[in-house]
């Protein structure tokens, strides 16, 4: 997830970067996730009261629960550090998520989630915004691929009068081995529908990224990342450490 932005004077939000996979967290599972970034090359001055991204290392925490067997729900806990500022709670995101269910035998994983959150005007001048992201994928042998064309809305904050926006993510990989997987991983901000930004002041973000599949129970995914327009930051490393604790359900499929 990227945080929304409609023009290059605001600064971004990469505090879960991350396509998601349409399978959910089984019943009686709880998946504990730490999203780990920090930027080397980022935005350097204060622009309009947000604090620059350059050297800000962000830790977010996703506490995601499986509610049934087409449904779960996660919590996100924002966090940010940075020379000057300490450790700062951003903000708290919650995100219900349904998929369309395995007996349906869709060709390919569908599942739809729904975010709602808020975040500190320091951090973003939105305080309170809305995600909706469809989320499609598919395991084709070696090769994965999803997709999440995300809408995203500003409930509170300067772009109120934006409407909506177009923030899609997509990933592609190929496994190498039965544990390592590796491949790609592309974020975006157009800017609002209907009425894109210039290409200059669009968040494009590529990352080359790898997922080691060690274990059902753990997920592991390392990557860089390289902004090649003016509105993205320029350089950001970023990686997930996350773990299923199974509570008396069914075991998730590796996502």
């Amino acid at each position: 997830m990227l945080g929304t932005a409609f023009t290059v004077a605001i600064a971004q939000g990469n505090y879960e970067i991350q396509v998601y996979g349409a399978d959910t967290v089984a019943p009686k599972n709880l998946m504990v996730e730490l999203h780990s970034n920090f930027t080397p090359e980022g935005q350097k001055y204060f622009i309009d009261g947000i604090r620059p991204t350059n050297h800000q290392e962000h830790e977010t925490l996703e506490l995601t629960e499986g509610l049934t067997a087409w449904s779960e729900v996660g919590f996100y806990v924002f966090t940010s550090e940075q020379a000057g500022y300490g450790v700062q709670w951003v903000g708290d995101h919650i995100r219900p998520r349904v998929k369309a269910p395995e007996q349906w035998h869709w060709p390919v994983g569908v599942s739809i989630s729904t975010e709602v959150g808020y975040q500190r005007a320091v951090y973003s001048p939105d305080t309170w915004t809305w995600e909706i992201r469809p989320i499609i994928d598919k395991q084709a042998g070696r090769w994965y691929w999803a997709i999440n064309p995300a809408l995203e809305r500003t409930w509170h904050g300067p772009d109120v009068k934006q409407g909506i926006g177009f923030s899609p993510g997509a990933k592609i990989g190929y496994d190498f081995t039965k544990k390592i997987n590796a491949g790609f991983e592309y974020y975006a901000d157009y800017g609002r529908l209907g009425a894109f930004d210039s290409l200059h002041n669009q968040q494009q973000q590529i990352f080359a990224v790898t997922d080691l599949n060690v274990s059902p129970d753990w997920e592991i995914n390392v990557g860089v990342g390289v902004g090649p327009t003016a509105g993205t930051d320029h350089l950001i490393v970023k990686g997930i450490l996350g773990r299923r604790f199974n509570w008396g359900g069914k075991k998730s499929a590796v996502q």
